[in-house]
């Protein structure tokens, strides 16, 4: 891709004080989900109780940064004028490697994407912000979550 995604005029995402540990990490290029205390599972939207244990014993943690694509679309009319010079760009379900799945944006490698591809997170400066994208781990290439 040759458009700066930072450039982009995108509108932001809504922080709230249950969100604002993920956006924060985002913005360090990290990626922060929840664990739960006491049932041991990670949760990922962010919520204020556990999707499996229903306790209210949620904890931030950084994730691995790695994960599989499950699902992925090549969007060429955008919901949002901003995004316009991007297009066509790559979105995807990516189940990180702790359980959960996030809808995340996909740089492109340089083969074809393909469900079931190895991914690794990429933070990338998207409209000015830090966004958690990923990126397809290169076969032969040995790389570790930034």
């Amino acid at each position: 891709m040759s458009i700066d995604l930072n450039a982009l005029k995108t509108p932001g995402p809504t922080i709230t004080a249950l969100t604002k540990p993920f956006w924060d990490a985002a913005t360090e290029g990290r990626l922060a989900i929840q664990h739960c205390e006491d049932c041991g599972k990670a949760v990922f939207y962010p919520r204020p109780i556990c999707p499996h244990c229903w306790s209210k014993r949620l904890v931030w943690k950084d994730a691995s940064g790695r994960g599989r694509l499950k699902s992925f679309s090549e969007v060429h009319k955008p919901g949002h004028p901003g995004w316009l010079p991007a297009a066509p760009y790559l979105v995807g379900l990516v189940e990180l490697a702790e359980g959960p799945t996030i809808l995340s944006f996909i740089l492109a490698g340089t083969r074809p994407l393909q469900v079931g591809d190895m991914l690794l997170l990429a933070p990338t400066a998207i409209g000015g912000r830090v966004l958690p994208a990923f990126k397809p781990i290169e076969t032969g290439a040995e790389e570790k979550p930034q």
